[in-house]
């Protein structure tokens, strides 16, 4: 029976992608034919228009040219680059045609460091004089943190607004993990080293719940100066706000300012009209993200480059992947851009929580050689914490924002014993022969014995004195300076700069100009992006093999298949890490 249910599901799979592969087959022969007829042609913009921002997507560092983009297909809406992003609110600023923006979100789908570098280019384009409306029916803590940044922010009279602050859920796994009868077995160094805490508490430790609550009061804190700067409404009087969550409907958001008017959407397009200039029932010309990207060109002709090496995802052995900043992927990345004389100097733009302490240093490595031979200037995103802030530690200057998380400077060791869970789950038991005293010393099938723990724990240790020896050098601190910042401990952009691990608050722009005086070429530079994106047919036939794969494993787990999606996900915790200490999501 077994049989027969897995031959069908595997058939079932197999027919799935093979009508997926021939639906976008389709989809692309579509868009190759409207490319030819023109419609890929650089866009137009017409005076007196609009440039419609849309927010609700997700976002990543750079983005991939999607053929179906602007089809009227369901999915056809490729994810959101920041850096192109960042450059088309660039270009809007001083072109003629776009008189305004029209900021249309309701959930923002990225960071705070990511959400600090959208508000600031948009308050940035406010400086050319031209206006910037928000308007949505739902706006969440963070999508209302870049809204007030417009001159203008309008709510549907039966809409809702979030505004009570910040607050960051931690998931523990220990309890099932005791039923599964699966036994972590863990080393780390660093009170505050809390990546494990999930494997072997119910709930947090002191010292993950101090860390915690000075993370977000920071985060909370810069947020609201900036929106205390936009809407003239006081920082304490913010702070009251969100503490006694004072604004629980739309009438109330519009009673303590936090929005300008109640309004339908057919009054946001008349408040548009007006400023416009246009008659009440004539059509506003909108221009999307989408088609303006394709208005202009930012390339700029010159011999001396500054290369953007973007490492965005978890850190991890091999090659790159979606997702994954594979070391030897990025080793030679770095290496290629040191030798290449055309590049006068490197920006790191850094967005991870992490990983694999042995392909941090790796990377390190060659990021260490490379500023003995040009300047090397590390840029974090939203995060750079532990593995991530390793790489920044090797570079020449580390600009970050102040809602960048960063810091982690620890490290742990996590083996999973999973022998009890194979036996009475399973059936399934395990025997060795050795030549010696000590066993596998990677191994999941038996529990580690007395001597092999400690041979964990000196390794791990000896990793966390190569991590602050190696940060220490590179911040230019006595290392027992450092380690009094370290310990696992996160900390925002901000504390960072206080405690010496960051030296500029600033945004990608900032780092790029730090890298071109650095490098003395003055303005006479471009700009390349590395690694190359993959093409989006490469990625979405990736994505179409991993769909089949998951359909099978669903087939023949059944009900087990959720347990072993955990379950996969535990191996890249597999032994030495440098890695956030939780896997958080802030509210």
């Amino acid at each position: 029976m077994n049989f027969i249910k897995t031959f069908f599901a595997s058939c079932l799979g197999s027919f799935v992608a093979l009508g997926l592969i021939i639906f976008f087959s389709i989809l692309l022969l579509i868009a190759l034919v409207s490319g030819l007829s023109g419609d890929d042609k650089k866009t137009v913009v017409a005076e007196n228009s609009v440039l419609h921002l849309k927010l609700d997507i997700p976002i990543s560092e750079n983005e991939t040219e999607n053929p179906f983009e602007g089809l009227p297909i369901p999915g056809a809406e490729s994810p959101l680059g920041l850096l192109p992003f960042k450059k088309v609110i660039l270009n809007a600023k001083t072109d003629d045609n776009i008189q305004g923006i029209y900021l249309d979100l309701t959930v923002f789908m990225g960071g705070y460091g990511v959400a600090k570098e959208v508000r600031d280019a948009l308050i940035d384009f406010k400086q050319s004089g031209k206006w910037m409306i928000a308007y949505s029916e739902l706006y969440t803590e963070q999508a209302y943190y870049i809204a007030s940044a417009a001159d203008k922010v309008y709510l549907n009279p039966e809409g809702e607004i979030e505004f009570n602050g910040l607050s960051i859920q931690v998931s523990f796994f220990k309890k099932m993990f005791d039923k599964l009868e699966i036994k972590p077995q863990i080393f780390r160094v660093g009170d505050f080293k809390s990546a494990v805490e999930p494997f072997m508490l119910d709930k947090m430790s002191t010292e993950n719940r101090l860390q915690l609550n000075e993370l977000i009061s920071d985060l909370h804190r810069t947020m609201l100066l900036d929106i205390s700067e936009t809407r003239n409404i006081s920082y304490d009087e913010l702070k009251r706000i969100a503490d006694k969550m004072s604004v629980t409907d739309t009438k109330s958001a519009l009673q303590f300012g936090l929005v300008d008017s109640l309004f339908y959407f057919d009054q946001v397009k008349e408040d548009l009209r007006e400023r416009l200039g246009l008659s009440s029932d004539a059509d506003i010309n909108f221009v999307k993200y989408g088609k303006y990207k394709k208005s202009f060109s930012s390339f700029r002709d010159s011999k001396n480059e500054i290369a953007v090496i973007v490492a965005d995802g978890d850190i991890l052995p091999g090659k790159a992947q979606n997702g994954v900043i594979g070391s030897d992927t990025f080793a030679e990345e770095i290496s290629n851009a040191r030798n290449n004389d055309k590049v006068k100097a490197i920006v790191l733009r850094i967005n991870s929580p992490g990983g694999s302490a042995l392909a941090s240093d790796i990377m390190w490595r060659e990021i260490r050689l490379t500023t003995k031979v040009k300047p090397v200037i590390a840029s974090m995103s939203d995060y750079a914490a532990s593995g991530g802030y390793y790489l920044a530690m090797g570079c020449d200057t580390i600009v970050a924002q102040p809602t960048t998380i960063t810091g982690s400077i620890g490290v742990f060791s996590v083996l999973f014993d999973v022998s009890s869970f194979l036996d009475n789950k399973i059936g399934i038991t395990f025997d060795e022969v050795k030549t010696g005293d000590i066993g596998q010393l990677v191994t999941i099938t038996r529990p580690l014995t007395e001597v092999e723990k400690t041979i964990w724990q000196k390794k791990t240790n000896e990793i966390y004195n190569s991590f602050t020896t190696k940060a220490a050098e590179g911040r230019n601190m006595p290392v027992e300076e450092l380690r009094k910042v370290a310990s696992g401990r996160v900390w925002t952009g901000a504390q960072a700069k206080e405690r010496g691990l960051v030296d500029v608050l600033g945004n990608f722009e900032d780092a790029v100009r730090i890298a071109a005086l650095k490098a003395g070429v003055g303005s006479d530079y471009r700009i390349r992006y590395y690694p190359k994106q993959k093409s989006f047919i490469d990625q979405w036939l990736i994505e179409a093999e991993d769909y089949t794969d998951a359909r099978l494993l669903k087939g023949e787990l059944g009900d087990q298949y959720p347990t072993y999606q955990r379950l996969k996900k535990l191996k890249n915790y597999q032994g030495s890490q440098t890695r956030l200490p939780f896997e958080m999501k802030i509210q």
